[in-house]
């Protein structure tokens, strides 16, 4: 017994004939009569009398009807609703996000403008935090999708999709004296104010190493945990920095520049997710949101 079998019982009980089911339906006559043969063997019941190439429908058919009805309205309920989990009218309660601090101000707002109304039953989280932070958030399962900076080990259980790449840069005013300048090398910062990401991170010691290699004791006025606030201080006057290109070119719209920093450094950023857990639609469309922002955000004019 199946769906369409029961869609023929449905059809014929209320056209009366098989010529009429079938141009509802879209079948041919032998089609329709084949189907509903196959529904009286399943079933091992008569469901219409045949008199002189009339149907008559028997009471057993009258009462089941009832049963296929319900069936078939449960069908449709099943289609309408998974149709809204493609479209987006319905999904999960709520997906949630780990993105870096410096993503707040610009770089989510954009991403999440078509998504919102493509996706209008969908709740989003969005969590601002560091990798080390998003790592765990993710292997924790507290969120589905953290972007990070992939340095160091990923926590056990978790898949991380390379999606975008950086160079080592230094951000300066546009009215700067080294904004002249085509590449910008750690003795060219000799006695220049500086303001550097938090010592605690990763990048940050290596950073160091670098200064202290090339014989260069950084004069650093301010040490700040954003990208986001590192742009906005030299934006400022108040120092360069140096970042990954990545962050800076989410900053362009300041008055500021990047310039090649050397010795240049390679930094590659990750799309987290809990391994062996499938995204739902919802997710995946944001996962999707997220990389057209990417390109967005990194592509030069």
């Amino acid at each position: 017994m199946n769906i369409k079998q029961l869609e023929v019982l449905r059809t014929l009980l209320s056209t009366g004939s098989t010529i009429a089911t079938a141009k509802a339906m879209g079948l041919s006559q032998s089609g329709i009569s084949r189907l509903l043969a196959q529904l009286e063997a399943d079933l091992s019941l008569t469901l219409f009398a045949r008199d002189k190439g009339r149907l008559i429908p028997t009471p057993e058919a009258a009462l089941l009807a009832r049963d296929a009805e319900n069936v078939l309205l449960a069908v449709d309920r099943m289609s309408g609703h998974a149709e809204d989990l493609r479209n987006g009218a319905a999904g999960p309660e709520i997906v949630r996000i780990g993105l870096p601090s410096s993503m707040w101000e610009n770089f989510a707002p954009a991403m999440l403008i078509d998504y919102v109304r493509d996706f209008p039953g969908v709740r989003i989280e969005t969590f601002f935090e560091t990798t080390t932070a998003i790592n765990k958030l993710v292997g924790e399962r507290v969120i589905d999708l953290g972007f990070l900076r992939m340095e160091g080990e990923i926590g056990p259980g978790i898949d991380v999709e390379r999606v975008a790449t950086g160079k080592s840069v230094c951000v300066v005013r546009q009215d700067h004296p080294l904004a002249a300048l085509a590449e910008i090398t750690v003795k060219d910062l000799r006695n220049v104010p500086l303001i550097l990401i938090g010592r605690q991170r990763p990048n940050r010691m290596a950073l160091d190493q670098v200064f202290k290699k090339a014989g260069v004791k950084p004069m650093v006025k301010i040490e700040t945990h954003t990208n986001s606030s590192a742009c906005a201080y030299v934006a400022h006057g108040l120092g360069v920095t140096i970042i990954s290109s990545f962050y800076a070119n989410l900053y362009r719209h300041l008055p500021v520049v990047a310039r090649p920093f050397i010795p240049q450094s390679t930094q590659e950023f990750g799309l987290a997710r809990a391994s062996g857990a499938p995204l739902s639609i919802a997710a995946q469309a944001l996962s999707d949101a997220l990389k057209q922002q990417i390109q967005l955000s990194q592509k030069i004019d």
